[in-house]
C-alpha cells in the first residue's frame, strides 16, 4: 500500500531543528535546517532558547507549505523527534518560563551526587540496584540528565520553578506547542529513569524512585502509549502555518527511535549506527536488560511491549567538524567533501597516525567524563591527509570497540549495519566502518534526513496507515559496502590500539588528579 498523505516532520538536533515535509511512505519532499546557539558558562552550564526553536520551526513550516512541490491539503499529521535528556520548564500553555537546560549541562551534578552518589562506581549501591532493576539505568552522577537538571532548577532557580507548570523534554514541549497537550511517553522520558520499564503498559511514573532523589511527579506530564494521537493542531497554529484544522499531532519519539525507523532497522536485531554529532549503535530487542559496566541498556522501544538498545559515544562526526575548524585556524574552512577526498590519498592506517575521539569524555563502553582525546604517533612526515584519515579511522575504531560489547549484550552477531547521520554522507567513511567492523555496511541514501523520514514512518503507524511489520516492505535506498580483507586486517590492529590508548590516557588522568 502507498499513500500520498503528508507529514510535517521536525527533528530537533542539538545544533538546531530540521523541518521537512515527508510522505507517510518516508519520502522527504522538502526540508530545511536551522542553527541555534548553545550558551555555555564556566560552571558547566549549557542552555538553549526553546522559544527560538519554536519560532524557527514555525517560519520554516510556513515556507515549506508554500513550496510548489507540496500540497498543503494532503498534510495530515505533525511528528516530532530529536534530542532528549534535556529539560524545558514551561507554563500551563506550554510557553517556556526559562531556558532549556540541555544534556550537555553538568551544573546539576552536585545535586545528583547528593541524591544517588556513593562508593559503587560513584553510586549508592542500594539505590543503583533499585533503579536498574526497575528502569534499566539510573540518573547520571554528572547531572547531565533531567534529574540533575530539575534538581538544579529547584535549588538555584526557584523563580523558574514557581512559574513552571511542567518540566518537559524538548520533543514533548514542541508537540505541546503544536497541540496544547502536555504529554510524554516511556520512550521520550527514558533518560529520566523514573518509569518502571518492566511493564511498558503501566503509564505512570514510579513514585518510590522519584522520592528517592527528592522529587515528585506533580510537574511531569502524563504518560501516553507509543504511537498515540495526541489531538488536533491548535486552531491559531494551524491558521498561522497554513495547516488544515483536522491535522493531528502524534506522540513524540527520541532521535534514537526515529533513526531505527528512518534506517529501515525496525525488526528485532536489525542494526543501525548513527554517525552524528555524537554516535550510537542500536537495534530493537525483545526484553529489558542492562550492562551497567559498559553503559549499555535496553530501554522502552518502538512499541508498548518492546525495547531498543541504548548507548552513546560523546563525540562522533563532531570530531571531523572540530578538526575542520583546527585546519581553518580562523580562515576559510575546507569543505567536508574536500577533507574526505584528501583523506582518501592517505593509505589505510594513515601512515601510523592515531586519533582518539574523546573530545568531550566518553560514555560507552567506558563512562569517563575526564577522558580526553587527540593525535598520537605524529612525525615530521605526517601530512594533513594522514591526520584527516586518522580522524575518520579513530572514530570508526572507537565505535568498533563499543560494537564488540553491543554484540555480547544482544547475544548474537549483528549484520548488516545501516549508517545514518551527517558523517554517513561520506562513502569513504562508511567503507572505513565496513573494514573496521568486518561487517557489511549499508549507507542510507540522504542519511542526514533519516530521522525526518523516521518520524513520518512512525506517524504512519500511529494513524493506522501501516503496521510496524509492514514497514519492512518499504524500500530503503542504500549503497552496500563490504569489508576489504587487506584494510580489515589493518583496522583489526587499530581497534586493539584503541584500548591501549584508553588505558594510557586513564593513567594520565589519574596522575593529574594526584598532583
Amino acid at each position: 500500500m502507498t499513500t500520498n498523505e503528508l507529514c510535517l516532520s521536525v527533528d530537533l538536533g542539538t545544533g538546531g531543528p530540521k523541518v521537512g515535509v515527508v510522505t507517510l511512505d518516508g519520502e522527504v519532499i522538502v526540508h530545511e535546517l536551522h542553527h541555534v546557539p548553545t550558551h555555555h558558562d564556566d560552571r558547566g552550564g549549557a542552555t538553549q532558547d526553546a522559544s527560538l526553536w519554536w519560532s524557527l520551526i514555525k517560519d520554516s513550516a510556513t515556507r515549506l507549505l508554500q513550496d510548489p512541490r507540496v500540497d498543503p491539503s494532503a498534510l495530515k499529521v505533525v511528528a516530532i523527534t530529536g534530542q532528549y535528556a534535556s529539560t524545558v520548564p514551561v507554563d500551563e500553555r506550554g510557553e517556556p518560563v526559562g531556558e532549556c537546560v540541555t544534556w550537555l549541562d553538568t551544573r546539576g551534578g552536585v545535586y545528583s551526587r547528593r541524591a544517588v552518589g556513593g562508593s559503587v562506581q560513584g553510586y549508592n549501591a542500594r539505590k543503583l540496584q533499585r533503579f536498574i532493576r526497575r528502569t534499566g539505568g539510573a540518573p547520571s552522577t554528572s547531572g547531565a540528565d533531567p534529574v540533575g537538571q530539575i534538581l538544579l532548577l529547584l535549588n538555584e532557580r526557584p523563580d523558574v520553578c514557581a512559574a513552571a507548570r511542567w518540566f518537559m523534554e524538548p520533543i514533548d514541549y514542541l508537540a505541546m506547542r503544536f497541540c496544547g497537550i502536555a504529554s510524554a511517553t516511556h520512550a521520550s522520558r527514558l533518560a529520566m529513569w523514573m518509569t518502571d520499564n518492566r511493564d511498558l503498559r503501566r503509564l505512570a511514573y514510579d513514585q518510590k524512585l522519584l522520592a528517592s532523589v527528592g522529587l515528585t511527579g506533580e510537574k511531569l506530564p502524563d504518560l501516553v502509549g507509543a504511537h498515540s494521537v495526541l489531538g488536533p493542531v491548535l486552531a491559531d497554529v494551524a491558521r498561522e502555518l497554513g495547516l488544515s484544522l483536522d491535522t493531528v499531532v502524534v506522540s513524540s519519539i527520541p532521535d534514537l527511535h526515529a533513526a531505527a525507523y528512518g534506517s529501515g532497522a525496525t525488526r528485532p536485531f536489525a542494526t543501525h549506527l548513527a554517525l552524528s554529532t555524537t554516535s550510537w549503535i542500536s537495534c530493537p530487542v525483545p526484553s529489558k536488560k542492562t550492562d551497567a559496566l559498559h553503559s549499555i541498556a535496553a530501554v522502552p522501544g518502538l512499541t508498548n511491549d518492546s525495547y531498543v538498545v541504548i548507548d552513546n559515544q560523546e563525540t562522533g562526526a563532531k570530531s571531523l567538524e572540530w578538526f575542520q575548524a583546527i585546519l581553518a585556524s580562523g580562515g576559510e574552512k575546507m569543505s567536508y567533501d574536500d577533507m574526505t577526498a584528501l583523506a582518501a590519498t592517505s593509505p589505510p592506517g594513515a601512515r601510523g597516525v592515531l586519533f582518539s575521539p574523546w573530545l568531550a569524555g566518553e560514555r560507552s563502553p567506558v563512562d569517563d567524563k575526564r577522558l580526553r582525546g587527540g593525535f598520537s604517533n605524529l612525525s615530521i612526515t605526517t601530512t594533513s591527509a594522514d591526520m584527516i584519515r586518522a580522524v575518520l579511522e579513530g572514530v570508526a575504531a572507537n565505535s568498533a570497540w563499543l560494537f564488540g560489547y553491543v554484540e555480547k549484550f544482544v547475544g548474537q552477531s549483528l549484520s548488516p549495519i545501516r549508517l545514518i547521520g551527517g558523517g554517513a554522507q561520506s562513502e569513504l567513511w562508511c567503507q572505513i566502518f565496513a573494514d573496521t567492523f568486518g561487517r557489511e555496511v549499508h549507507q542510507i541514501k540522504n542519511p542526514m534526513t533519516a530521522q525526518l523520514r523516521g518520524a513520518a514512518l512512525a506517524a504512519s503507524v500511529a494513524l493506522g496507515r501501516r503496521s510496524l511489520d509492514e514497514l519492512d516492505s518499504l524500500p530503503t535506498p542504500v549503497t552496500v559496502l563490504t569489508p576489504d580483507p587487506g584494510a580489515a586486517r589493518t583496522y583489526q590492529h587499530r581497534v586493539r590500539e584503541q584500548v591501549g590508548l584508553y588505558e594510557r590516557e586513564k593513567k594520565r588522568t589519574r596522575s593529574r588528579d594526584k598532583r
